[in-house]
């Protein structure tokens, strides 16, 4: 009999490669992120405390601050100073140390994760809709049907941790995680594109064939790649935990250089 037929997939070989890719992903990400919390906080949250509400407009946004829309300019600022809240929430539920030694911490980071998670799907929506926050209609269809991703995962990922069906749990959360992150991903993969590229293909309405792929697949891309990491984690063959390890940090050094564009160009001291 083969021996690695009885033994645990979690001990195969290959197993820890994939877990390292998956750690240095996720060290990758918590930088650009914190990044994207940092920007929130030193510019809206600095623009806010002062009553300076037109200086949201400073940063390259859609629609921030309207003269005489007090409605639209207060969901806006809700809903971007949420995000850094949902942001470090999530970074957080991803940590194994805070879920084995802090489990009650872990719990209502991921009460707060999921409950603000249902909040930003909704106002991205009321904004889009609503407000008419969007360049384009394929821009507005991508972002609508991340809220509606956002909303079917947190609730699959709540019905699962209610039932203490954990492993399924932790698998929707990941989902949840990057779908939430949905802006935050197209960010980063419109400046990775425009820093290997150039920009070549793009338009400021992100409506051509570039900016469809890009607004639709920043976060259906890393989705895909999630669902064949959680594969990996179940296969029992070598090649497949090598393989998508190799998937995953390719995705790493493209997100890196997203980050690397975002933080110089979008989100640094100086735009």
């Amino acid at each position: 009999m083969d021996p690695t037929m009885t033994t645990p997939p979690s001990q195969l070989p290959g197993t820890r490669l994939l877990q390292r890719s998956g750690l240095i992903w996720y060290l990758t990400a918590a930088v650009g992120q914190l990044a994207f919390v940092w920007m929130i906080a030193n510019h809206y949250g600095g623009h806010t405390l002062r009553g300076d509400y037109p200086g949201w407009n400073d940063k390259p946004i859609i629609k921030g601050y309207v003269e005489g829309d007090v409605a639209g300019n207060i969901m806006f600022a809700v809903h971007v100073l949420l995000a850094a809240v949902i942001t470090v929430a999530g970074l957080m539920q991803l940590i194994p140390q805070i879920r084995k030694h802090v489990p009650a911490l872990h719990r209502w980071t991921g009460r707060l994760f999921l409950v603000l998670a249902y909040i930003m799907a909704l106002g991205g929506l009321w904004l889009g809709w609503v407000r008419g926050t969007r360049l384009s209609l394929n821009s507005d269809l991508a972002v609508t049907l991340n809220g509606i991703l956002i909303l079917i995962f947190a609730s699959q990922a709540w019905r699962l941790a209610a039932a203490r069906r954990i492993d399924e749990h932790r698998q929707w959360a990941m989902r949840t995680f990057i779908v939430v992150n949905g802006v935050w991903f197209l960010r980063i993969a419109i400046m990775a594109w425009a820093v290997l590229t150039r920009g070549w293909g793009l338009d400021d309405k992100l409506g051509g064939p570039v900016g469809t792929v890009l607004t639709f697949g920043a976060y259906l891309i890393p989705l895909a790649v999630l669902e064949l990491y959680f594969l990996a984690q179940r296969s029992r063959h070598t090649i497949v935990k090598r393989g998508v390890s190799a998937l995953v940090l390719i995705m790493t050094v493209l997100m890196a250089v997203g980050i690397f564009g975002a933080i110089a160009f979008m989100w640094g001291p100086y735009m």
